[in-house]
């Protein structure tokens, strides 16, 4: 049997504010479901294929939130920054409401692929070292790259404050400058510190992948979109 809900629940659950705020803006006549108008905060609806609009402003139900983000250099992955703004400004205040979380952080001057969610098991299995999700960036270097720097990435290198040396899973030269390096770890700075330790230094970072699903050329930096079925399933089939 469809799962039903009254109007005033499937807002506050998709992020509209409390019940008494989603109540008045549906008594307001502001809220249409399925293409028609609903002034009756109780009236139930099924939530499989449920589409309404918030003010003109079409939205979908959502059970739970799966975003990608391009994210710009100068923000933040934190919901309380210090010095930058947050790339959680750069999304629709319902989804923020939600509860929605970056999974794994970039770095301030990092751009590139970053996945978004209100799910849990999602969060967790896309970010425990224990899967080993692996992640592609592409990294502009300020010198060349010899071929005998890339063979010591893929070795392994010694980093301070790590037991043991750390390796690439996968590294390319693309340029002279730019390589594409991939990792299944989130260690702090790892990509930089793992190219200072080939006497090299990182001028650029842009992560360009996580296990199959790759960052879209039409994503245009500070843009958003949803997760489709397709990048779910690309995602599902990590690692790369």
């Amino acid at each position: 049997m469809a799962k039903k809900l009254d109007l005033e629940r499937i807002l506050k659950q998709q992020g509209f504010g409390s019940r008494k705020l989603c109540r008045i803006m549906i008594l307001n006549e502001e809220v249409t479901v399925n293409g028609t108008l609903c002034d009756d905060p109780d009236a139930e609806f099924e939530l499989e294929n449920l589409r309404y609009t918030i003010k003109g402003e079409p939205w979908e139900y959502r059970e739970k939130s799966y975003l990608m983000m391009h994210k710009p250099s100068n923000y933040e992955c934190s919901h309380k920054t210090q010095h930058h703004p947050t790339i959680y400004s750069l999304l629709p205040h319902p989804l923020v409401e939600r509860g929605v979380q970056c999974i794994g952080r970039l770095d301030v001057d990092t751009t590139g692929l970053i996945l978004i969610s209100d799910d849990g098991q999602f969060i967790h299995r896309m970010s425990s070292p224990k899967h080993k999700v692996p992640k592609i960036y592409e990294v502009t270097c300020k010198h060349p790259v010899q071929e005998e720097q890339i063979a010591q990435l893929l070795k392994g290198v010694q980093l301070v404050d790590e037991d043991a040396p750390i390796a690439a899973l996968a590294c390319k030269r693309i340029t002279d400058n730019i390589i594409h390096m991939t990792l299944a770890e989130g260690k702090y700075h790892q990509v930089k510190r793992m190219v200072a330790a080939i006497s090299n230094r990182v001028e650029a970072l842009k992560r360009i992948q996580i296990g199959k699903l790759h960052l879209p050329e039409d994503l245009k930096v500070g843009e958003w979109r949803w997760l489709s079925d397709d990048d779910l399933a690309a995602l599902a089939n990590a690692p790369a």
